[in-house]
């Protein structure tokens, strides 16, 4: 598993590799614009999607407590994302 993250905290990015080996960068600036904002939203709620399969697939690795946490955590992070995706609903809906 290939994990590494590198944190810049004044820009708020940060670059990081996944266990498929992919690495990508995140800035976190606030959006200029309301169709960059909506641009971002969408992208973080799909990236959240993402980190929450990652994290399943993960669970599988380690003994059974850890695993039950790990599963529990994604459950969270989908509830978070309903969130995020209603939020997304409403706003796109206006």
């Amino acid at each position: 598993m290939s994990e590494t993250h590198t944190h810049e905290h004044c820009g708020h990015c940060h670059e990081h590799t996944h266990a498929d080996g992919t690495t990508h960068s995140h800035s976190h600036a606030a959006a200029s614009s309301p169709e960059e904002a909506l641009a971002l939203l969408k992208y973080m709620l799909d990236h959240n999607r993402h980190h929450a399969e990652e994290l399943h697939d993960l669970a599988h690795s380690f003994d059974e407590v850890s695993a039950d946490l790990l599963h529990e955590a994604v459950d969270k992070l989908g509830e978070s994302n309903d969130l995020l995706e209603q939020a997304l609903s409403l706003i796109t809906n206006k």
